[in-house]
């Protein structure tokens, strides 16, 4: 059984070895505008799972996906040759989540913020219910307690 740093070692490295490999070797023509984001290898060392996001629309993913499936024996030959590791990890593709969700948090604050300006909005020339401010002060504090504390005839507090 392999170490953690071990494996974290070996996908950094096969990070850098598929995105030059792509950039350099691979001339698929259908390979849109790739960015390997992430690679993650299991314990063993015997899978190597590669994420990559693609700029463009549906077809454009669905076509670079198709091209990095058809490069999947040259890259990992490749792997394989500059990592010198006995057993040459198999690589799988994934697309990358990152963008959808940070595209779908970006909407969240954009009805966010538009909410906050439609507040501002309606509040704008309000006054508050309570008056401007609504609590207490000590001095009030003092003056609540003097009415409260019970006093005998003469002026005493009865205790």
């Amino acid at each position: 059984m392999t170490d953690n740093a071990r494996a974290r070692k070996l996908a950094d490295r096969i990070q850098v070895v598929v995105a030059e490999t792509l950039d350099r070797r691979i001339k698929d023509p259908r390979l849109g505008f790739v960015t390997i984001t992430d690679a993650r290898v299991t314990g063993d060392l015997r899978e190597a799972t590669v994420f990559y996001t693609v700029y463009g629309d549906d077809e454009e993913r669905a076509a670079s996906a198709a091209a990095l499936e058809s490069a999947k024996g040259v890259l990992r030959s490749e792997v394989g040759r500059q990592t010198g590791v006995r057993f040459t990890p198999t690589l799988a593709f994934v697309p990358d989540a990152l963008p959808d969700n940070a595209r779908t948090i970006e909407d969240l604050l954009n009805k966010a913020r538009a909410k906050d300006a439609e507040v501002r909005e309606v509040s704008t020339g309000k006054t508050y219910a309570a008056g401007a401010d609504p609590y207490r002060k000590p001095e009030d504090d003092d003056e609540a307690e003097a009415a409260a504390t019970p006093t005998d005839e003469d002026g005493s507090t009865k205790e």
